[in-house]
């Protein structure tokens, strides 16, 4: 595998050249600083894009150009990550070995038409968004945006959040908000479309068994039309508040039968090797899996939940630990999850456990090289977040130790305990 970073005045091409895989992936991002009114618009603008082109007026007819470039897959998403939010648009297509010479270019066309050619009307001197489409995209992320509260799990992390520091960028919902989708028409987000092609920052990934001096040229032949000069990134890294000596505790009710509890943990400041490679270690030793500290003390030695697990949020400096209990042991569940982070501090884990986690992380990172979204997340990793490479993470984690992991354990403090309450589970 060979890659390699070419920069222009408007946007970063990343070539990964690799023969591993029958087909190519083109990804395209757009990424600027998070605001909370936007996240709403940008997830119209994924649904507005995936849904017609002007082009391919309607959904039928691009599925049929997909199909005539030998079944080319597409799709589109917005996310949060840390600061920032992060727009994209991906292609996958068989590569030219195995159909006909001129595909990749059709399709690299299909892709960047999809972006640059939007379903559009003009009325006199102004432009707006196929009205049919504009509703059919409204109507879906307004169902998308009701729909969460039907997911208890989604649904009590995002609360855990909001609670823990209201109006921060982790607090932020990333399928967006009901009120500002209300707020949008089709001129509007027309206008906030033409402004993600001025001021946002792009980055083009393209993996595959490809042409690096081709792969440029048909880059810039679809691509000229990008007028935004390319600007610096900040860090992505948030750093949260100072956490509460006394926890914040949050009950709220929902109609389910098992309740859901959620942990929330701030965490001081973390050198760079804590963030990428000590606070994996010690999740997994804590809330990482069958052996873990939590799933033996609080699910196996005395049956409080239903399932639990510890999540890491290194842009965020946070953590998480989840669990689907009966609401009438909330308290001892909370009481036990406390004695095994103290216990993380006091170092009451041994050597194999460390063992465990590295070899967990080591495979995961060997299953990173059988997946092409995977390694464009891993060099999109290296370019937003200033992450290593696969060689220097298989290196790095093998210097993790006992101390180092009971040294970051000081640093994680609970901050917010949320539980939504399950009707049919009476607390005695």
């Amino acid at each position: 595998m060979k890659y390699k970073k070419i920069s222009t005045y408007s946007y970063n091409l990343h070539i990964i050249k690799t023969n591993k895989f029958k087909t190519t992936t083109v990804q395209v991002n757009f990424k600027r600083k998070l605001k909370k009114e936007e996240i709403t618009y940008r997830n119209m603008i994924v649904n507005m894009l995936c849904e017609s082109t002007s082009i391919y007026p309607s959904k039928r007819l691009m599925t049929i150009q997909t199909e005539n470039l030998y079944d080319l897959g597409y799709k589109g998403m917005n996310y949060i990550s840390g600061k920032y939010n992060v727009m994209n648009f991906a292609a996958t297509f068989l590569s030219e070995d195995y159909t006909e010479k001129g595909m990749l270019d059709e399709s690299i066309k299909f892709l960047a038409d999809l972006i640059f050619k939007p379903n559009i009307v003009r009325k006199r001197n102004e432009i707006s968004f196929n009205e049919d489409n504009f509703n059919l995209s409204y109507n879906l992320l307004k169902d998308n945006i009701i729909s969460q509260k039907e997911n208890p799990d989604g649904y009590s992390k995002i609360r855990m959040l909001e609670n823990m520091e209201p109006n921060s960028y982790h607090s932020y919902r990333a399928v967006g908000y009901l009120e500002d989708l209300e707020k949008i028409d089709s001129k509007k987000l027309y206008k906030y479309y033409e402004s993600i092609l001025n001021s946002d920052i792009l980055d083009i990934f393209v993996i595959g068994n490809v042409n690096e001096r081709h792969i440029k040229k048909v880059i810039e032949n679809n691509f000229s039309n990008i007028k935004t000069f390319k600007k610096p990134s900040e860090t992505h890294f948030i750093t949260p508040k100072k956490h509460r000596l006394i926890p914040k505790v949050v009950r709220e009710e929902q109609k389910i039968n098992q309740s859901k509890l959620v942990l929330g943990y701030k965490i001081d400041k973390m050198t760079n090797f804590e963030i990428r490679y000590v606070l994996t270690v010690y999740s997994y030793i804590l809330g990482g899996g069958p052996d873990s500290k939590l799933f033996k003390t609080v699910r196996e030695d005395n049956s409080l939940c239903y399932y639990i697990s510890s999540v890491t949020h290194p842009l965020n400096s946070l953590m998480t630990i989840r669990a689907g209990i009966n609401k009438k042991d909330f308290r001892k569940t909370v009481s036990l999850i406390k004695k095994e982070t103290m216990n993380m501090r006091k170092g009451k884990f041994n050597d194999d456990d460390i063992i465990k986690a590295k070899i967990t992380y080591i495979n995961s990172l060997k299953e990173l090289e059988d997946s092409q979204d995977s390694l464009i997340s891993l060099y999109a990793g290296i370019e937003y977040l200033g992450s290593d490479n696969l060689r220097d993470r298989l290196k790095k984690i093998n210097k993790v130790t006992k101390e180092d992991v009971i040294k970051l354990a000081s640093k994680i403090h609970l901050d917010t305990v949320y539980l939504l309450e399950g009707e049919d589970n009476e607390e005695e």
